[in-house]
């Protein structure tokens, strides 16, 4: 069915730039019975074509597609000719690329997705793309780990908690997209919601200097205190933008700071949801590290440098920690592992 007459659970999906954000939406949209093909690096494709794909989750859930019941591409002239429906996942610093291939590939009338981390990219794609192909903001809230090899199936396993959301479609897109395990909804301010999350994304770069599990790191109130800094300093650069970020998870985030701080034991009360994490779960920035990748630093703690600048607000943590991080990539040598005094001789 064309977008133009309405999207419903046929509408064949491709999903750009299949990791571990990619495949499990992907896979969780293809164990819901609907027409998905993941386009993805020759490496991962050949692990996956052998091996097959397990999705697992937070909650319990532990399902496997055999390779026969999935749709594999490495070449994006296959995977988006034809696709109604386009989920971008890759990193922010290839969108840009993305979009050249989505723009040259993918119909005229596709409604294409941004699931990423960060606000411009729904920006970047509708620089780039026909003015007929639709382009709609979405944030992915729940962090996703590729799990150690056993030799088994391929398992990325959703580590934390949260509902997809996407700015609203009159052309039935939430329908074709909401599924189990990777339950989606609509939310009329996506610019707060995205905001919003990179408040929360700033302590991706914390998880990544710390070298510990996200429940580790957000159960030292010394990591909490530098985050919580971190988050006045964005909120300040915002308002004197006269941005608002939306509230999540029914806290306003100019109480996150205050939550953040408080003692530990205290903390553990107040923010269950918070802390449903998975012990294995870390950052994807701590991965990038890892695997000696260039991180999305530019393009979190980068966002709100760009606009302190712009508006004349200083920001000296948020850029302490983005050099911290630049540092760690010209290294090479994997997550530092600072503490956190090093990252700021005094946390406020």
């Amino acid at each position: 069915m064309s977008p133009a007459m309405g999207l419903d659970r046929t509408a064949r999906i491709a999903v750009a730039g299949a990791g571990s954000v990619g495949c499990y939406i992907g896979g969780c949209l293809t164990l819901a019975g609907r027409d998905v093909t993941l386009l993805m690096r020759p490496a991962l494709a050949e692990a996956v074509s052998r091996r097959g794909l397990r999705i697992s989750d937070l909650e319990g859930s532990d399902r496997i597609l055999p390779p026969v019941a999935l749709r594999l591409a490495v070449d994006a002239g296959a995977a988006l000719a034809d696709a109604e429906i386009v989920l971008v996942t890759v990193k922010s610093r290839d969108t840009a690329e993305m979009a050249r291939l989505i723009a040259r590939h993918a119909p005229q009338d596709a409604v294409v997705v941004s699931l990423q981390n960060g606000v411009g990219n729904a920006g970047v794609l509708r620089e780039r793309l026909a003015p007929t192909q639709r382009v709609v903001a979405g944030m992915v809230p729940f962090n996703v780990v590729p799990m150690a090899d056993d030799g088994g199936p391929v398992r990325f396993h959703r580590a934390t908690a949260g509902t997809l959301l996407v700015e609203p479609d009159a052309t039935g897109l939430a329908d074709a997209l909401d599924v189990p395990g990777a339950q989606l909804d609509e939310h009329p301010d996506m610019t707060g919601v995205l905001w919003a999350k990179l408040l929360l994304n700033l302590n991706n770069a914390l998880n990544a200097l710390s070298d510990l599990p996200l429940s580790a790191e957000l159960a030292d109130r010394g990591w909490r205190r530098l985050l919580a800094a971190q988050i006045e300093e964005a909120l300040a650069v915002l308002a004197a933008a006269g941005i608002e970020p939306a509230r999540l998870e029914r806290v306003p985030p100019r109480a996150i700071p205050f939550i953040l701080r408080l003692p530990t034991w205290l903390f553990r009360l107040v923010a269950r949801r918070m802390l449903a994490i998975d012990p294995h779960a870390r950052s994807s920035m701590w991965e990038d590290l890892q695997r000696r990748r260039p991180t999305e630093i530019d393009h979190l703690q980068g966002a709100i440098l760009r606009l302190a600048r712009d508006k004349g607000v200083a920001a000296p943590l948020t850029e302490r920690i983005a050099r911290l991080i630049k540092g760690a990539e010209e290294a090479g040598a994997g997550p530092p592992r600072l503490r956190p005094d090093q990252v700021a001789h005094v946390a406020r």
